[in-house]
C-alpha cells in the first residue's frame, strides 16, 4: 500500500468516527506536501503501519503505554496546581500500547527530518542517554522554577511576546454549529459561571488537522483566557491494525500514569480533550526556541521525559535488561531506516 492509499483509508476510517472539517485536511495535505519533517507529523497512520517492518529487531521489545506519535515538536509547557511552568509531553492523542522503542526511534527520526544542529549520532545518543539515565533513577517531571535552568530559559524564550500569542487567537473566525457537547465540555474548565463566551475555529498542529477544535475566548478579571476542546479520535495503532474505529483512546489512561506534574486543566471529557491555552501552556515550536539553544541537552531532555511516560506501565529493571541486551549503534540504525522510509514516503506523494 502506498502512503496515498493509506491515507485515503484512514481518513475514511477516522470520519466514521468524528465530523471532520474538509478546509482543515486540505490545509493538512499541503503542509505535507512542503518538506519530510512536517508529512512525518501528519501521518503518525503511516509510521504505525509500516515501523515494524522496516525496523526489524529494534521493534521487538516489552510493550509500553506509549506516546505514539512522538517527535520534536511534541514538547511544550503547562502549570500545575502550584502554578509551576513544567515541561514535558504536549499530545497523547495516538498513545497506544507498543514496544518501547518505538518513541525513541520516532523521536530521533524527527530530530534527523527536522535537521538539528547535531550530528547523527549525537542526536541518537543524547535521546537514548536521556532516557536511560531516566529509567535508571525512576524517572523525574521537568518542574522549571527551581531546576533545569537551561531548559527554562529554552521553554521560556516565546513568552516574552504574549500579545501575539493572543492576537492569534483572537483573529481565528467564528465557530458555527459548535456541538452541544462541545460547549459542555469547555464550560466545566471555566473559572466561572455564566460567562459570556466567543468561540472560534482552531487551526493547529498537524496530526489532529481535520478534526472539530473549538476555542473559548473570554475577556475575565482584567485578562484574557481561552480554554480548548478537541475531539478525541482512536489512535492510528487502531487503524494500522485493522481494529473498528470506535476504538477507545489511551490518551487519558497514558497521562494518568506518566511520571508528572499534572495540569489541572487538562480533562477528557467523552469526546472531547479539553486544556487550558495560554503563553505559558502550548506546545513548543522548534522556531519558537532561542537560537543559542542547546540540541544536546534538549534531545537528552527529550529522552528523559520519554522514560517518565513508559515508567507509568512498566517495571525500570525489564527495560533496563532490553536494553543491555542491544547492539551499541541500534537506535541510530533504526532511525536512520525510518528516515529512509518516511523520505520515500515523502517523494511519492
Amino acid at each position: 500500500m502506498t502512503s496515498a492509499n493509506a491515507t485515503k483509508r484512514y481518513e475514511t476510517w477516522l470520519g466514521q468516527r468524528l465530523n471532520l472539517v474538509p478546509d482543515d485536511l486540505a490545509y493538512k495535505h499541503d503542509q505535507m506536501r512542503l518538506a519530510p519533517f512536517p508529512f512525518l507529523r501528519a501521518t503518525f497512520y503511516r509510521w504505525a503501519q509500516v515501523w515494524r517492518e522496516h525496523c526489524g529487531e529494534a521493534a521487538r521489545a516489552p510493550e509500553v503505554l506509549s506516546v505514539g506519535d512522538l517527535h520534536i515538536e511534541n514538547f511544550g509547557t503547562w502549570r500545575d496546581l502550584e502554578g509551576r511552568l513544567i515541561w514535558g509531553v504536549n499530545d497523547f492523542d495516538e498513545a497506544w500500547r507498543l514496544p518501547y522503542t518505538n518513541d525513541l526511534i520516532r523521536l530521533t527520526t524527527s530530530a534527523l527530518l527536522a535537521q538539528v544542529a547535531c550530528r547523527p549520532r549525537e542526536i541518537a545518543g543524547a535521546v537514548l542517554s536521556g532516557y536511560a539515565d531516566a529509567i535508571n533513577a525512576g524517572g523525574g517531571p521537568f518542574v522549571l522554577a527551581e531546576r533545569h535552568a537551561a531548559l527554562r530559559t529554552m521553554a521560556a524564550a516565546r513568552l516574552h511576546e504574549p500579545e501575539r500569542f493572543w492576537q492569534k487567537l483572537e483573529s481565528g473566525s467564528d465557530a458555527n454549529d459548535v456541538p452541544a457537547s462541545a460547549i459542555k465540555a469547555l464550560a466545566r474548565v471555566m473559572p466561572a459561571p455564566d460567562l459570556e463566551w466567543r468561540i472560534v475555529h482552531r487551526r493547529a498542529g498537524l496530526g489532529s488537522l481535520g478534526r472539530e477544535r473549538y476555542v473559548a475566548l473570554v475577556h475575565w478579571a482584567g485578562g484574557s483566557i481561552a480554554r480548548e476542546a478537541k475531539a478525541i479520535a482512536g489512535s492510528g495503532c487502531a487503524w494500522a491494525a485493522g481494529k473498528k474505529p470506535g476504538i477507545r483512546a489511551l490518551c487519558e489512561e497514558a497521562l494518568d500514569r506518566s511520571i508528572r506534574c499534572h495540569d489541572p486543566f487538562l480533562r477528557m471529557q467523552k469526546r472531547w480533550i479539553v486544556r487550558r491555552l495560554a503563553p505559558d501552556c502550548s506546545r513548543i515550536e522548534l522556531s519558537a526556541l532561542p537560537r543559542e539553544r542547546d540540541e544536546h541537552r534538549l534531545l537528552h531532555a527529550m529522552g528523559w521525559e520519554t522514560a517518565n511516560v513508559h515508567l507509568g506501565s512498566i517495571k525500570p529493571k525489564v527495560i533496563v535488561e532490553d536494553l543491555r541486551s542491544r547492539p551499541r549503534n541500534w537506535l541510530m540504525d533504526a532511525a536512520r531506516k525510518m528516515e529512509g522510509a518516511v523520505l520515500a514516503d515523502f517523494g511519492a506523494q
